[in-house]
């Protein structure tokens, strides 16, 4: 069983470049968060199991920091926060995120969403939360992250109106927000099952050469024959557009 802490506090800092995210108390360089994580929350975790300045430190039973993570909340009181991995990682052209022996972050990210629903007060339905991970000519970080946020209420219709047409053994291309993405179906209460790393890179052999070029979102759904995820890909613009840290469709105050 993992170990896990919160921090109620609310978290002090400066804004890093190329996210909404406001990071405690560091520089703007673009290895501030992996310092953030390795130097402080790591450190204060295993040496006073307190998570701080993180709101999240979880590691396997071992202990061990390279398969372990951390969860950042933005300072601004908005319910958007990024899954971070406890070892150096610098994004999605790290090679290791379609390794079978990876662990699966997007699963870990999932389990955190208990925190967007700290942030509105109630429990936020599936369908109304995302993940996303940025392109690496976008991104601000070297350290590669998942942000964890609710959707866009109009992405959240775009997604249901095409839910049904998604197959769960091939892509198929998905209209939202603006911009086709390749999507596939999976099916589950939770991501543990299934890697999408390793899932679309099955279906798109190609994302091995090009994989830091390829955005990721997550999205909750829920079908006509279950709850699942619809697994967006693209080159267009950054997953994250299609969240909103204030979560206006799960009814918080912003």
């Amino acid at each position: 069983m993992s170990v896990v802490a919160f921090v109620a506090s609310a978290q002090t800092g400066t804004r890093y470049p190329g996210s909404s995210t406001d990071i405690p108390e560091i520089g703007t360089e673009r290895d501030a968060l992996r310092h953030l994580v390795q130097d402080r929350c790591l450190l204060n975790w295993t040496q006073h199991h307190l998570p701080e300045p993180c709101v999240r430190v979880v590691l396997p039973d071992s202990g061990a920091a390279i398969s372990g993570y951390a969860v950042v909340a933005d300072r601004m009181g908005t319910g958007h926060y990024l899954l971070v991995p406890t070892r150096t990682m610098a994004g999605t052209d790290s090679a290791e995120l379609v390794s079978p022996e990876a662990p699966n972050y997007f699963a870990a990210a999932w389990h955190a969403r208990d925190l967007v629903s700290g942030f509105v007060g109630h429990p936020v339905p599936r369908t109304e939360l995302g993940l996303a991970v940025n392109t690496v000519r976008t991104r601000g970080q070297d350290q590669f992250h998942i942000h964890i946020e609710c959707l866009r209420s109009d992405v959240i219709e775009s997604l249901r109106a095409a839910a049904e047409q998604v197959a769960a053994d091939s892509l198929t291309l998905v209209r939202v927000g603006g911009s086709t993405y390749s999507g596939v179906r999976i099916m589950g209460v939770e991501l543990d099952g299934t890697n999408p790393y390793e899932l679309l890179a099955r279906l798109m052999p190609e994302i091995h050469r090009r994989m830091g070029d390829y955005t990721v979102i997550i999205a909750g759904m829920q079908f006509r024959d279950g709850p699942g995820f619809l697994a967006l890909t693209g080159i267009g613009p950054d997953g994250d557009l299609l969240l909103d840290g204030t979560c206006a469709v799960a009814g918080a105050a912003g």
